[in-house]
C-alpha cells in the first residue's frame, strides 16, 4: 500500500470526512531535506469532518497528527494540514 492510500485510509477510518484530498507533493520538494528518491515524502490534507466541529486549529491538527503517529515518525518528512468542520478552509 502506497503511504498516500495508507494516509487516507486512517484518516477516513477516524474521521469520516464529508471530504478529503490527500496530496503527494514530494516532487516539489526534491533536494530539500527529507525527501527521498520515488516521493511520498511531502504531504498536504485537505480534510472536512463532523468530527472537527468545536475544535481550535491546534486541536483539529493535533487529533490528525495522533491519527497518523506511525507515518509521521517514518516515512512522512512533512505534512500540511488544512483542517474544518464546515468545508471552510
Amino acid at each position: 500500500m502506497s503511504v498516500k492510500s495508507l494516509l487516507e485510509a486512517k484518516l477516513k477510518l477516524a474521521f469520516r470526512p464529508k471530504a478529503l484530498d490527500v496530496r503527494d507533493e514530494s516532487s516539489q520538494h526534491e533536494g530539500h531535506a527529507g525527501w527521498r528518491q520515488g516521493g511520498e515524502t511531502h504531504f498536504r490534507v485537505y480534510i472536512v469532518s463532523p468530527a472537527f466541529e468545536g475544535k481550535t486549529r491546534v486541536q483539529m491538527h493535533r487529533m490528525i497528527n495522533d491519527v497518523l503517529e506511525d507515518e509521521l515518525a517514518g516515512p512522512v518528512h512533512a505534512l500540511a494540514i488544512h483542517a474544518s468542520a464546515s468545508g471552510e478552509t
